[in-house]
């Protein structure tokens, strides 16, 4: 379970970093469709109440979230420890010229799942528990 942070702390750190030497933590699981393309698996309800009592009883407790080939790719290279710069280079490696302008795209669908609070950056963490 990951502890919550302020808009002001979050805003603090993030605003002195290089978005490139960030490391980026997927909250939730994914499972691969058929093509072998990411699926992002979002809980219906994440409060105690209606995700212990309701959340069992639905016929689909997730909300699936899809990704293209790119996206799959830079998901699944999302474990905390590796740098955005590092998926960069990794990406360009995989992808080749099909992913240019690498640093442009991943920065830009990151900054999309921070926005929807599907990653967090390590250095929140870390920061959190220093305090």
């Amino acid at each position: 379970m990951v502890k919550k942070v302020g808009y002001f702390a979050r805003r603090r750190i993030l605003k002195n970093a290089n978005f490139l030497d960030l490391s980026p933590l997927a909250l939730f699981g994914h499972e691969l469709d058929t093509q072998g393309n990411v699926v992002i698996l979002i809980p219906r309800f994440q409060g105690f109440l209606f995700s212990r009592i309701l959340q069992p009883r639905l016929k689909n407790p997730y909300i699936k979230l899809e990704l293209d080939d790119l996206g799959t790719a830079t998901w699944l290279l999302l474990n905390g420890k590796t740098s955005v710069r590092d998926i960069c280079k990794a990406l360009r490696q995989q992808k080749g010229s099909a992913a240019e302008p690498v640093e442009d795209r991943v920065t830009r669908f990151l900054s999309q799942l921070y926005a929807q609070k599907l990653i967090v950056f390590t250095e929140i963490l870390k920061h959190n528990y220093n305090d």
